[in-house]
């Protein structure tokens, strides 16, 4: 059985004011709700209002292309990995720096405190998505140059995430999660969902 990810940003003050020990329970509910989203494969799923006159708190988004799973995003960062030292080093900072931000490994010892947080793949407070909105800002427009590097170092054809467009692609959904939540000021989380 693989491991799944549902990304979701998130209104943190409404997330503030469920208690602790209640806020996986309503973060899975947010990430499947029971009502009819319109089955959305790539790109943006908003919950329905949490009570009449009151916005959506929190929406999940879809990777397309990756039913779910966790393993394209685990393969993105094993193929950043064999690529980023060949990469120039603006560039290889503001990458580390976006994906160190947006997905750990929960066995690394690095995940936030688990009685405030949860068992989550990734959990990024308001607070810190300003600093991933400006790493992308930066790699973002120069992608193109690991094209090469990519393909000498990374590639793997027919394995997860062994082409440089899926690699991109991938990349290019984290970046809207980051945009959206940046954009409202909200933060994300990754549920193992």
């Amino acid at each position: 059985m693989g491991a799944d990810i549902t990304a979701l940003v998130v209104e943190w003050a409404h997330l503030e004011t469920i208690p602790v020990l209640e806020r996986e329970h309503v973060l899975l509910e947010a990430a499947d709700p029971d009502v009819d989203d319109g089955a959305v494969e790539d790109g943006w799923a908003w919950l329905p209002p949490a009570a009449e006159g009151f916005p959506s708190w929190c929406a999940r988004y879809e990777f397309g292309g990756t039913l779910g799973s966790f393993k394209p995003h685990f393969w993105a960062g094993e193929r950043w990995e064999a690529v980023r030292e060949h990469a120039p080093a603006d560039l290889r900072a503001a990458l580390d720096t976006f994906l160190a931000g947006l997905i750990w490994d929960p066995g690394n010892g690095s995940d936030p405190d688990e009685d405030e947080a949860g068992p989550w793949w990734a959990y990024c407070p308001p607070p810190n998505v300003p600093a991933l909105a400006q790493a992308w800002s930066v790699a973002g427009p120069r992608i193109e140059e690991l094209r090469v590097p990519f393909t000498v170092h990374a590639a793997a054809p027919g394995k997860w995430v062994g082409r440089f467009e899926e690699f991109t692609k991938l990349l290019h959904g984290w970046a809207e999660v980051v945009e959206e939540a940046h954009r409202r000021g909200w933060g994300l989380v990754g549920l193992p969902y």
